[in-house]
């Protein structure tokens, strides 16, 4: 997501100020600063000079070992961008929260893992923040999807390559629907956002609201590889137990955890009216998402093949 708004702001004629912890060997376009969201310093010196500030970086994961680091980044990274900014007179914030963070089907959002509670938590500070006068933007994506490395992030890329690769067990809430974000739409809602929208707004970033098997559908058209097997709920749950078990145990990182099992077993739909009104947000079809993130997969198995 980061390397699409990059991409974004400039196409748009913005300079840009790449800080992440490795920026400098990232190749990204324009200037770099390398830096941590828990260091205070090293954003107020990367934020130095700067119109606009847009924090996208966070902490997403199924586990860690010490679930404070959810808080540390997701949290605690968020208060200390916005200290950085406001001290250096940004006239624009711009925050990535994430489609956990809003009310689910069942009403208030619950905080299924570590990723979602801190969300939860940060997005109250990104009010608090408003309330105080902040010029702060927030936007929503959807489960963000497209071509790439495949990220803890980019988990619909990661799926649809161990599915191809039949390294796929099942899926669970084969039937549960989800707001497919293509990457490029959200990174040009940040664009619009940053240009034109409303300090205080909370702007969805969302795609095509769709059943999760729908993906592995159009992987079937393009491939002709069978659809995953559905994975039951109690199963899933239960799997996810034996997971979390495990990693207590051997400290390897979960597959699965019943957190984030509770999460892929629910509806997660979503409305981008007010984005597309006043931002002029678009959808990409799912149907053509899909074929371009088929088509790099198949690119780079290619590219890593016995010659």
């Amino acid at each position: 997501m980061g390397r699409a708004a990059v991409a974004a702001c400039r196409a748009a004629g913005h300079d840009t100020v790449s800080f992440a912890r490795s920026a400098s060997a990232s190749g990204l376009p324009g200037d770099k600063v390398d830096g941590d969201v828990r260091d205070l310093a090293s954003i107020s010196k990367a934020i130095a000079g700067c119109d606009a500030v847009c924090h996208l970086a966070a902490l997403v994961a199924v586990w860690r070992r010490r679930s404070s680091e959810f808080d540390d980044v997701n949290v605690g990274g968020l208060r200390n961008v916005l200290r950085a900014a406001l001290e250096s007179g940004a006239r624009r914030i711009l925050y990535t929260s994430s489609f956990l963070a809003l009310p689910g089907p069942s009403g208030a959002p619950q905080g299924w893992n570590d990723y979602q509670r801190t969300k939860i938590a940060a997005d109250r500070v990104a009010g608090e923040a408003v309330a105080l006068g902040a010029p702060l933007v927030r936007v929503y994506p959807g489960v963000i999807y497209g071509p790439g490395p495949l990220t803890d992030g980019n988990l619909v890329g990661r799926m649809i390559a161990d599915h191809m690769a039949g390294r796929l067990p099942g899926l669970p809430g084969a039937d549960r629907r989800r707001s497919f974000s293509w990457v490029e739409d959200v990174a040009a809602g940040h664009v619009a956002a940053l240009e034109r929208g409303t300090p205080g707004s909370r702007y969805v970033l969302g795609g095509e609201n769709e059943r999760q098997m729908r993906v592995f559908e159009l992987v079937r058209e393009i491939t002709g590889r069978k659809l995953p097997r559905r994975l039951p709920s109690s199963l899933a749950v239960v799997a996810g137990a034996i997971e979390e078990l495990r990693a207590a145990i051997t400290q390897r990182p979960p597959v699965l955890t019943v957190g984030t099992a509770e999460i892929l077993l629910r509806d997660w739909v979503l409305d981008s009216s007010l984005a597309a009104s006043e931002l002029g947000y678009r959808i990409t079809p799912l149907r053509q998402g899909i074929a371009r993130v088929v088509t790099d997969r198949l690119a780079r198995q290619a590219e890593t093949a016995p010659r």
